[in-house]
């Protein structure tokens, strides 16, 4: 990838940028960067030159973004927060011998692998893991992560797809809703509180399908968008929901939930590994595939 450097601006001019547009005043921002006023004045106005364009309007004592400035904003704020996560990032692996950086679905990245990951640690001491969470495909060469574990179908573009396993879901509920609805068939579950994962709204309907039973009733309810919002909504109370066992192994052994009825449902897509091209041949990408293959098959 070729840069063209005359368009990359001086972090110090956006970070004097942010700081004036935050404060609405150049005084206060010498302040807190510890500069001079004419220093904070002279690198705004050398990136408004950098820019062709005004980001602020200097109006009696105040400064106040212009139209230009107001948009230009966000992206400065999201620039200076990139640079600060690429910097942490090498400062927590400088001292290692090897790093990883993962992407994962964030329910599955702090139920299912987190509390799985110091057993490879222990097998590769002196690896420094970066977890970050994604809940939908990226692109390998706009964000440095070395594997990626993926729900869907076996596809990511400039990336191979490993399949992991694939997701039976089941009907549960806390200890005193699973305890009252004993003997309860599909049927009697329809005119109940049903919680719904709002990415994947039919699984109800779905599971309802599949018990030969209509599904017009199978909509209605709270809307979470993470399934770990609905596992706490669960333990609390709210209702029933559809649940993949292995995000609830805690839960059920202690008896904080219960499925309510031996009736799972296994749905359409997957869970992938998933490594950049670039990325194929590095043994500990390999050695890291291997183990999440053998996790999988000594739980599910």
């Amino acid at each position: 990838m070729t840069l063209n450097r005359r368009l990359i601006p001086d972090l110090v001019a956006i970070q004097a940028f942010e700081c004036a547009a935050r404060h609405a005043n150049f005084t206060r921002a010498a302040g807190e960067l510890n500069l001079t006023q004419s220093a904070v004045s002279r690198q705004v106005k050398d990136l408004e030159n950098h820019l062709g364009t005004r980001l602020f309007e200097r109006i009696r004592q105040r400064v106040v973004l212009s139209e230009d400035g107001q948009r230009f904003l966000p992206e400065a704020r999201k620039l200076l927060q990139q640079t600060e996560e690429t910097m942490l990032r090498a400062m927590s692996s400088a001292e290692a011998r090897v790093s990883l950086s993962i992407a994962t679905l964030p329910t599955f990245g702090s139920r299912w692998l987190s509390p799985r990951l110091p057993d490879f640690l222990s097998q590769h001491p002196g690896t420094i893991l970066n977890v970050g969470s994604r809940s939908a495909p990226f692109d390998f060469g706009e964000e440095n992560f070395d594997l990626a574990i993926h729900y869907g179908q076996p596809v990511w573009a400039r990336g191979t797809c490993t399949y992991l396993c694939s997701e039976a879901i089941v009907p549960v509920a806390n200890e005193a809703m699973a305890t009252s609805a004993e003997n309860k068939a599909p049927a009697d579950l329809l005119g109940e509180s049903l919680l719904h994962l709002a990415t994947r709204p039919k699984l109800w309907s779905q599971w309802f399908e599949q018990a030969g039973l209509p599904a017009e009733l199978a909509y209605r309810g709270h809307r979470f968008d993470q399934f770990s919002m609905i596992i706490e909504a669960v333990i609390g109370g709210m209702g029933y929901a559809l649940l993949p066992r292995y995000l609830i192994e805690r839960e059920l052994v202690s008896g904080e939930l219960a499925v309510i009825l031996d009736v799972p449902m296994t749905t359409e897509n997957s869970y992938y590994v998933v490594v950049p091209e670039s990325k194929k041949t590095n043994p500990l990408v390999q050695d890291l595939t291997a183990w999440l293959l053998g996790q999988v098959t000594n739980a599910m």
